[in-house]
């Protein structure tokens, strides 16, 4: 019989707060609002959590508890994955992060040309067995916690270099991203819309002319500062009452520096 080393007892009295494994490539399904559902490939990562006593976890579960999914991983199932996790490895808590592309069509604003935009998009789920009774219920169900993660690429124009410019203005690719806990489910697109409604433009994968042109002049009407994005943005999240959390964050590659510019908005601060 082979030795299970993983089970074996460890002296040094340190319990570990995550073990598992990280960046498994896997098929997932995400709601879609327009196509009902999108097939995609997410890198995913479970974990659990180890007491002290134990040396090490059994890491070809984690990819045994996927598999019993025949590759329908999806909003519908993350919750009997997290309960699946906690009963295999008789573990208190479990982690589930979901990474994946995310695909949206865009049309463009004059020649009204249509083409695919990708936004990266995660689901971070958690579950805790001790503190399901008494956990506030959110959109996977008590004790189990979800986070929506979407990075939404768009365009700032800087109003200070506006204002001190006789012609022109820098302006940059800005990347925000949205987390967001809420008791009910908020789709991906509708944070995508929230974003690129706020910002100076947003970005498309195919722009005739006609459109280059009123992205540019539109870009060069609406000026934000990192600043103004992050504020915009958590204003819009924070009338939403299906919203129990949020943190933005704003991050412009600026074009006349070698760094970047950043500001960050969560809700228990606002």
């Amino acid at each position: 019989m082979l030795k299970d080393i993983q089970n074996q007892h460890d002296d040094r009295q340190i319990p570990i707060w995550k073990a598992g494994i990280k960046n498994l490539l896997y098929p997932v399904d995400v709601l879609d609002r327009e196509n009902k559902v999108q097939h995609t490939v997410a890198r995913v990562s479970l974990f659990v959590d180890l007491p002290h006593h134990f040396k090490g976890t059994h890491m070809s579960r984690f990819v045994e508890v996927l598999n019993e999914q025949r590759g329908k991983i999806s909003l519908r199932n993350i919750g009997a994955i997290l309960r699946t996790m906690t009963d295999r490895f008789d573990c208190t808590t479990a982690h589930l992060e979901i990474r994946f592309p995310y695909f949206v069509e865009k049309t463009a604003p004059v020649s009204k040309t249509r083409s695919l935009m990708d936004y990266q998009c995660a689901f971070l789920a958690s579950f805790d067995r001790k503190h399901e009774p008494h956990a506030p219920s959110t959109a996977l169900g008590a004790g189990q916690d979800l986070i929506v993660e979407v990075v939404v690429p768009v365009a700032t124009l800087c109003p200070c270099s506006k204002e001190i410019s006789d012609q022109g203005a820098h302006s940059q690719r800005s990347w925000i991203t949205l987390r967001v806990r809420s008791h009910e489910l908020v789709w991906i697109e509708e944070l995508i819309t929230i974003t690129e409604a706020e910002a100076s433009s947003g970005l498309y994968s195919l722009l005739k002319r006609e459109d280059e042109k009123q992205v540019t002049e539109q870009a060069y009407a609406r000026p934000r500062f990192a600043e103004d994005m992050a504020r915009a943005v958590a204003q819009k999240l924070r009338q939403d009452k299906r919203i129990i959390w949020f943190q933005v964050e704003s991050e412009n590659m600026e074009s006349i520096h070698n760094h970047n510019a950043y500001a960050m908005v969560v809700s228990a601060k606002v």
